[in-house]
């Protein structure tokens, strides 16, 4: 039985088929071009058409690879910031003594919550994000991020506010 045409699920799912089918093949070559590998590449065009798949409606793409491009570009800087992430995280690793390294089960759950803080930091304006690391991170004190940022400590307080609500909706959201 197939759906009606005025199904707007139905109409949707057309949609992203016709456009991975006419635009998958332009869109990798676009991304291995700035990978050099056709596996992330490949990834990528995945994550790219999934994140278009779960976001915004999409029947009325008058420029659907200017619309490919500005989403392949933000899951290419999500991808960077992850690799990032992981290299940071992975020459801290090679400090420690082998005793003290953890398993790679350990690693692969640290890379993952690392890339879900950076993604939830990532919705704070800049300014309140380095307020929030430079007190969680460094263990400054407010007057010392405000000189360090160059402004009032009152504003550090928003900042922190800010952050913390966030993460406060964040943990709410948790299971």
């Amino acid at each position: 039985m197939s759906l009606p045409p005025s199904d707007p699920a139905a109409a949707a799912s057309s949609s992203v088929a016709t456009l991975y089918a006419e635009h998958r093949g332009w869109l990798h070559t676009w991304l291995r071009r700035r990978l050099g590998c056709t596996h992330d590449a490949a990834d990528l065009t995945q994550d790219t058409f999934l994140r278009l798949m779960t976001g915004r409606q999409i029947q009325a793409l008058r420029e659907p690879r200017a619309f490919l491009t500005t989403l392949a570009r933000r899951v290419l800087i999500d991808f960077w910031r992850r690799r990032e992430l992981e290299r940071y995280y992975l020459d801290s690793l090679a400090a420690l003594p082998e005793a003290h390294a953890p398993s790679e089960e350990a690693r692969a759950l640290v890379l993952e919550a690392l890339a879900q803080i950076d993604k939830l930091l990532g919705r704070l304006p800049a300014k309140a994000r380095a307020a929030f690391l430079l007190s969680q991170l460094d263990g400054l004190s407010y007057a010392e991020i405000a000189v360090q940022l160059g402004v009032a400590e009152i504003s550090v307080r928003r900042y922190m506010k800010q952050a913390i609500v966030l993460c406060v909706a964040a943990r709410q959201e948790l299971p």
